[in-house]
């Protein structure tokens, strides 16, 4: 086995996983929290993607677009939660699935009308845009490098907001018992809309960061989603830790997946037919793995300890 390019996928699936986990992170403080079935989720995703891509050709500057950029996803997130959301929470999760799915096609239009129908490529600065080797034959690419460290900061940033900050301690107790919480004086409308506004941010994050890999386009969403939910139904619905794990090992699995799959069916069938089949099943594996985890977990990994 070429060990190199293990390592070098290994880093990859890491790099996949830490941007699923930036997109699964705020699904499930709005899942899980708020109780709100958020299809939308890849849509403010596919926003964070267009603003940062249209700032970033406009003040010549990726990193400043993005710092710009994620107060005004959220701004997004904070709109979409008063205008749209607010009127659902008291309605089953079928009204929040058809709420939501129009607010796709409205978002989808929008950003058709704004930014046209091609996708926008983001440039990178320089020293960005180059490659670092890790050790003798191993390379990657700096910008995967800085997502790898962005997703790790974020976790560690969401670890602490959640279980150090009176903001976390509204946001644990809010999710327990809203009634609660709303009688002893705190306003929970606001409150959930900043928890809102604060999953739109990380995952117009995850957008931002995407959009110079591959670009930013309509429709950027829609698969990222579906594979969110994967995630934190495999880590358990409401649970910030198993999102985390949940996505990182989603992320190695499929880049693994895909990067050897076919070598290992060649040991018994043809190469032909190896890679044929082969990424017809790495595509299955993140449901495989999501089916076998619910057989024995129906709460996934780590279920929160209070539901």
């Amino acid at each position: 086995m070429d060990y190199t390019l293990l390592i070098v996928q290994m880093l990859n699936g890491l790099q996949l996983g830490l941007l699923l986990f930036l997109v699964a992170s705020g699904l499930t403080l709005v899942f899980g929290i708020l109780d709100f079935v958020n299809l939308a989720h890849g849509s403010i995703y596919m926003v964070g993607a267009f603003i940062c891509a249209s700032l970033t050709l406009w003040l010549g500057n990726f990193l400043l677009a993005v710092v710009i950029a994620l107060p005004l996803t959220g701004a997004v997130g904070y709109a979409i939660e008063v205008l749209v959301a607010r009127r659902l929470y008291d309605k089953d999760h079928l009204d929040h699935v058809l709420g939501t799915f129009g607010l796709i096609l409205v978002l989808d239009t929008l950003a058709h009308m704004i930014w046209g129908p091609a996708g926008i490529t983001v440039p990178l600065p320089a020293w960005l845009d180059g490659q670092v080797e890790i050790f003798d034959g191993a390379v990657i690419p700096t910008f995967r490098l800085l997502i790898i460290a962005v997703g790790l900061a974020v976790a560690g940033g969401l670890f602490w907001l959640v279980n150090y900050t009176k903001l976390g301690m509204l946001i644990r107790a809010g999710a327990s018992n809203r009634t609660m919480v709303a009688a002893l004086g705190v306003d929970i409308q606001t409150l959930f809309a900043l928890v809102f506004a604060l999953g739109a941010m990380l995952a117009g994050l995850a957008g931002m960061l995407i959009a110079p890999i591959t670009t930013a386009s309509i429709g950027m969403g829609g698969q990222i989603i579906i594979t969110a939910f994967v995630v934190i139904i495999i880590g358990g619905i409401g649970s910030m830790k198993g999102a985390f794990i949940a996505a990182l090992l989603v992320g190695v699995i499929d880049t693994m997946g895909r990067s050897f799959l076919d070598s290992g069916f060649a040991l018994f069938m043809s190469r032909d037919a190896a890679e044929t089949a082969a990424p017809a099943v790495s595509a299955m594996m993140i449901y495989i793995l999501m089916a076998a985890i619910l057989a024995f977990k129906p709460q996934g990994l780590f279920p929160p300890k209070v539901r």
